[in-house]
């Protein structure tokens, strides 16, 4: 079965009003003609308003960077899953590793917000990676198939149906360290394979992204890997003409 890649932009902790529209009509300028792969973008939540106004008429989809757990209540400072629906957000970030480490999320959180994505018909990106102590040690296998596994034992193998994994190695995340092609290919096969173990089906269409210091310069390369599906991209992603290459990388090698 044919996987339609799927490219996006981490936009983190960066932007402003002005920055959100200027991004904007840069990436709906440089990705006009693209047809084969799909684009979303996570800006910070302070700007989804601005995000969704700039993005229409194009094909670019919004996300969003994180979601809580609870859909209303006495939760300050949470952004629920209905808020993020009502700005047409669709592919929501969780588990990133900024996000495990700052906020203390665990793997049980995670797929707790798995969960809570999945009840409200948004696409989970399920960030999972190793340390470059646990890269080091030979545990990077071990290590995602734990952060896969706390959704697969609470929800099956069916709740990655439509959903998104971004394998991101935490030692390649800003650091201008990537993974060689053929290290991401090897961990994105695992995944694939240990989610197959439960279900074939299931496995061949999940849409696996290499996320770590992708950049214009090697995204030419990851993408022909056959178990790298797409990439969530940072740095890069906050410069239209540099996020434009590797879309249009992605959209070459997939079709």
């Amino acid at each position: 079965m044919a996987r339609r890649p799927l490219v996006m932009g981490n936009w983190k902790l960066n932007g402003s009003k002005a920055m959100t529209r200027e991004l904007i009509a840069g990436l709906k300028a440089e990705l006009a003609e693209v047809k084969g792969c799909d684009v979303a973008i996570a800006p910070p939540v302070m700007y989804l308003a601005e995000a969704e106004a700039a993005l229409q008429g194009s094909n670019i989809v919004l996300g969003s960077q994180n979601a809580d757990v609870n859909v209303s209540g006495a939760y300050t400072g949470d952004i629920s899953t209905d808020m993020l629906k009502d700005f047409g957000a669709k592919y929501i970030i969780i588990g990133h590793s900024e996000r495990r480490t700052y906020h203390k999320e665990s793997d049980e959180f995670v797929a707790k917000k798995f969960a809570a994505l999945k009840a409200a018909g948004l696409i989970p990106v399920l960030c999972i990676g190793e340390s470059e102590a646990e890269n080091e040690a030979g545990e990077t296998e071990a290590v995602c198939a734990r952060q896969i596994d706390a959704v697969l034992n609470t929800l099956g193998a069916e709740a990655f149906n439509g959903a998104v994994i971004a394998y991101e190695p935490i030692w390649a995340i800003g650091t201008g360290k990537s993974a060689t092609p053929a290290q991401a290919q090897a961990v994105h096969k695992f995944i694939r394979d240990h989610i197959a173990k439960q279900d074939q089906a299931v496995a061949d269409q999940v849409i696996l992204q290499y996320g770590g210091s992708v950049n214009d310069a090697n995204a030419a390369e990851l993408f022909t890997q056959p178990d790298i599906d797409g990439a969530l991209v940072g740095g890069a992603s906050l410069k239209a003409a540099a996020f434009a290459v590797i879309v249009k990388a992605a959209e070459k090698a997939k079709n």
